[in-house]
């Protein structure tokens, strides 16, 4: 099996988690011009999304998830957010209605997914509703994939500077994602790997690999769309949705 570990340890500024605001500092000042572009990006492509796309898909999905269970159509969430900030992220729902929506990740063949559910998540139309977050400047089109609070603090005690990916705006797709690390992480593995892709994309931020994500996750989603048989893939290094449980041993750096 082809490895897809960037390095073997993660590069992360030391003391970090201690709160080294001197290296953000200098971050910020390093990758300025390339903030003020992005910003630029995720304005123009999260209203032309709204304006081209929502005012027909929306009405369609509408209907669609309501026909097929009660509830509302959009589900919002608690998630972290750029420099640890909780923000609420929106998605349409693909769930009934539970009371563990907050704790519990989806499985496979989870019986709280919807029929039109299954569709979305397969198809990632899910997170179309987080184009709004990103014109509110929760987000970005591009950047690390935002944790709700238990996932967090959970993966948080399992990496040592796993805050360190929390420089990055979150995004709706990321180098995680288009490298097959997509969906529920349910082994240590998987939560590692994909923190090493997200660090790896703050300490190599640039125009160009964002362009590169948002083109490849385009053409993941189309195939998808497209082809009944081909949903967007998983966790490439194994199944994620595995019974191997996560992984409680102490840190690794």
């Amino acid at each position: 099996m082809q490895s897809t570990i960037v390095e073997s340890s993660v590069r992360c500024p030391e003391n970090w988690e201690k709160g080294n605001w001197q290296f953000l500092r200098e971050y910020c000042n390093e990758t300025y011009n390339y903030l003020i572009y992005k910003r630029i990006m995720d304005v123009v492509t999260s209203s032309v999304v709204i304006l081209a796309i929502f005012p027909w898909l929306l009405p369609l999905l509408y209907v669609l998830i309501k026909l097929d269970s009660r509830g509302p159509v959009f589900f919002r969430q608690k998630r972290v957010g750029f420099l640890g900030k909780t923000f609420w992220c929106y998605k349409f729902r693909t769930m009934h209605v539970n009371d563990h929506a907050d704790t519990r990740r989806a499985s496979r063949n989870d019986p709280r997914v919807t029929r039109i559910g299954w569709f979305l998540r397969n198809t990632c139309l899910d997170e179309l509703p987080q184009f709004i977050n990103v014109l509110l400047g929760d987000m970005s089109v591009v950047g690390p994939r935002p944790h709700m609070l238990k996932d967090s603090d959970e993966f948080t005690s399992l990496v040592s500077n796993y805050t360190f990916r929390n420089i990055a705006r979150p995004g709706i797709t990321g180098l995680s994602q288009v490298r097959g690390y997509r969906g529920p992480a349910a082994n240590f593995e998987s939560i590692f790997r994909r923190f090493q892709w997200d660090s790896y994309y703050v300490r190599n931020v640039s125009f160009t690999l964002d362009l590169r994500i948002m083109f490849q996750t385009g053409m993941l989603i189309l195939r998808s769309v497209f082809s009944r048989d081909q949903p967007v893939p998983l966790d490439n290094s194994r199944p994620v949705y595995n019974s191997e449980p996560l992984v409680t041993a102490k840190k690794i750096a």
